[in-house]
């Protein structure tokens, strides 16, 4: 399921985007989980993760070139689709590094050749995907979703993005820190955080999307800091 982002502060535009997604997510085969923010302002401070975001350039207060240049001071890898009446904007949109650019009113023909791209990009980011046996049977999960994994006892929590509840199975955090690969660090002898999902580095905790506050160990805190440090150098 990719994460789709509709920054849009006029109700009828983002609910003909979401009826646009939903028309091609049925077309196509494709699951999308939507959310929809009414202002660039709110965007910036939240700082959600989203595999896509359709952003409105025109937008009171901040506006949505502004947003889009803070998410990349922070963010290289998530597609960015400006969507707005303002045609005299899409030569800035290389600037920030936009994947492409539609004018209001957007058709289903125009929006589903765009949205083709985007998701031509997206599948080739899907990557790996670990396969969990639970009590209601084997799931099938993208690593990229997995926001972080604890342990209590011998039970493993995997906390999914778009899952309310974690999955839990038996094993160890060794197991799965080498299933999971180089892009979770470890911050406790508990605890693996997906490095993608992390929006905020304290001295004693990250902070990730969902707004989870999750404390470094003495133990682990400074080669945590370190690996997370570097992880963000190769983002910019």
């Amino acid at each position: 399921m990719y994460r789709i982002l509709i920054v849009e502060d006029t109700l009828a535009e983002s609910d003909n985007l979401r009826a646009l997604l939903s028309r091609y997510g049925a077309e196509r085969g494709e699951q999308f989980a939507v959310e929809v923010m009414a202002s660039a302002l709110e965007f910036d401070e939240r700082k959600p993760a989203a595999d896509l975001v359709f952003m409105d350039i025109d937008m009171p207060g901040m506006n949505g070139m502004q947003a889009a240049e803070a998410l990349r001071e922070r963010d290289s890898e998530t597609l960015l689709i400006f969507v707005t009446n303002l045609a005299q904007y899409a030569v800035h949109g290389y600037a920030v590094d936009t994947l492409d650019f539609m004018v209001k009113p957007v058709s289903y023909d125009d929006f589903s050749l765009r949205m083709d791209r985007a998701m031509r990009k997206l599948h080739k980011r899907t990557g790996a995907t670990v396969t969990l046996p639970t009590a209601d049977g084997t799931r099938i999960i993208n690593v990229r979703d997995i926001a972080y994994v604890d342990i209590l006892r011998h039970d493993l929590y995997y906390h999914i993005d778009g899952i309310a509840e974690p999955l839990r199975l038996r094993g160890s955090i060794k197991a799965a820190a080498e299933e999971l690969g180089d892009d979770f660090v470890r911050i406790s002898s508990s605890c693996l955080a997906n490095m993608a999902h992390v929006r905020l580095i304290r001295q004693g905790s990250i902070v990730l999307s969902s707004g989870e506050e999750l404390f470094f160990s003495r133990g682990c805190r400074k080669e945590a800091l370190e690996t997370l440090n570097a992880y963000v150098g190769r983002s910019l």
